[in-house]
């Protein structure tokens, strides 16, 4: 019996010994694997566009789909994954602030214009005292779905509110309406209870909306909000520069994926230039 224990232990030494002797390896071929969590839609459909191209690279890309807007930040953080793909600057620049994280822009790959959407109304011309309209209710959002309501003719904001705005921010109702603000993955459930909805592109298109043919009004491209909120890779700070994060903007940012996007989202997302 002790000489059967002690041979399995043996074994078992050796099978560590053997893994540990592979780190080297592995460590190797982290340089060619890129890791980037990311919104499913339209951000891990682009992503799963350019792995091939990648790979001509020499490049393995591996995408984690996210259903919110902290983990993916709080994994590049702690540097359980490279990158990520699904958030604007600003509110990049918001997070940082709120929560002491360390994150950058390596480069900014699309826009996704804001739109009103209907719910129980399908006319902007309709609306009336005592419309809900439903906005999201994280910072940088609002503030931008508010401003496409003021350019809409429905709110005018406080003088200097611009990017910052929230439902505080209202200097005045040009009509009655209340304002609903709800998590921005809650929105498109709520299209039946309420007037009209302003969604971020990413959340439209999971709905199945397109600008194009279902939005009441939307951001024109040369808005300040859609310049604003370009869509980046996000990475910890000093990993910006490295070979991996380069090669996966630089194929970001190429005529294939810019073709793609065009092709596929009808005006839903637009490449960054």
């Amino acid at each position: 019996m002790k000489k059967k224990l002690l041979t399995t232990f043996l074994a078992a030494v050796l099978a560590v010994s053997t893994l540990v002797g592979c780190g080297g390896s592995d460590a190797a071929s982290d340089e060619k694997t890129i890791t980037v969590g990311a919104s499913s839609t339209p951000h891990a459909e682009i992503l799963e566009a350019a792995k091939p191209i990648l790979e001509e690279k020499g490049y393995t890309l591996k995408v984690t789909i996210f259903d919110d807007y902290v983990i993916p930040n709080e994994v590049v953080e702690s540097e359980e994954m490279d990158a990520n793909y699904f958030q604007h600057i600003p509110y990049l620049e918001s997070f940082n602030e709120e929560k002491g994280t360390h994150l950058v822009n390596a480069g900014g790959i699309h826009y996704e214009p804001f739109g009103i959407y209907p719910g129980q109304k399908t006319d902007l011309a309709d609306v009336a005292a005592g419309d809900v309209i439903a906005v999201p209710n994280d910072t940088t959002n609002e503030a931008r779905a508010l401003l496409l309501l003021q350019d809409n003719g429905i709110i005018t904001l406080k003088e200097g509110a611009g990017l910052t705005a929230t439902k505080n921010d209202i200097e005045e109702y040009l009509v009655d309406v209340e304002i609903l603000e709800l998590e921005a993955a809650q929105i498109a459930r709520r299209a039946e209870e309420v007037a009209y909805i302003v969604l971020n592109g990413n959340y439209a298109l999971q709905a199945g909306y397109s600008v194009a043919n279902d939005a009441i009004a939307y951001e024109l491209s040369d808005s300040t909000a859609a310049q604003t909120y370009v869509n980046v890779i996000a990475v910890k700070e000093g990993k910006e520069n490295s070979e991996k994060i380069k090669a996966l903007v630089e194929v970001l940012k190429s005529d294939a994926i810019k073709e793609y996007i065009n092709s596929t989202y009808d005006g839903s997302v637009i490449p960054f230039e």
